[in-house]
């Protein structure tokens, strides 16, 4: 599903071939993007290290860490994010997420995250060599700190029928329902409108 990013968010391509920015507002739904369990398989990116290696370029972490990523760590990542899946879903149905998916999760967020560090030309860096596992620590340990914190309550699913995108919402009055109004939340203000001019 994920085309590129900016510091926004990512750009993604609709089913009706639309191209339009999705801001989850935290990196582990960001990762969300990528494909996902069950049904949403059909929407796989992750299929060999390099791909990885782009989501972590077109994300929000900044700067972009240089990564090496195995065969083995990119498993770890469909797995983890199959998990994060899981469980972000059942937080917006606000219902208990399985015990399984939490050790996933909580396994890859007790790994050494990326290292920030400062460059020689005084900007901020990520300390060398990278690795895949703490690339997947850092998206972990940011999903403990969404799903723990004051914003928790506020991860949803986008309103949409046929959208399964999940954000948190970070507005003041906390009234986000469309994962974009260039899309779901447009296509819902013109089914509202045509909606109104039949009844009149």
């Amino acid at each position: 599903m994920a085309a590129s990013a900016t510091t926004t968010g990512i750009v993604l391509r609709s089913y009706t071939g639309t191209r339009y920015r999705f801001d989850p507002g935290a990196l582990c739904l960001e990762l969300l993007t990528t494909g996902g369990p069950g049904e949403f398989r059909r929407y796989e990116v992750l299929h060999e290290p390099a791909d990885l290696a782009v989501w972590a370029e077109r994300s929000r972490l900044t700067p972009t860490p240089d990564v090496e990523i195995s065969e083995a760590e990119l498993a770890e990542a469909r797995l983890l994010r199959d998990a994060l899946f899981r469980v972000v879903r059942a937080r917006t149905a606000d219902e208990r997420a399985a015990p399984g998916d939490l050790d996933v999760l909580n396994a890859a967020a007790a790994r050494p995250p990326l290292a920030p560090a400062i460059g020689p030309d005084g900007a901020r860096a990520w300390a060398a060599p990278a690795t895949g596992g703490q690339l997947l620590a850092t998206v972990a340990r940011d999903a403990v700190e969404l799903l723990t914190g004051p914003f928790a309550h506020r991860v949803r699913m986008c309103s949409a029928e046929r959208c399964h995108l999940m954000y948190v919402d970070t507005s003041r009055p906390g009234r986000r329902r469309w994962c974009s109004m260039e899309t779901c939340g447009n296509r819902h203000k013109a089914r509202a409108l045509r909606a109104r001019r039949e009844e009149g």
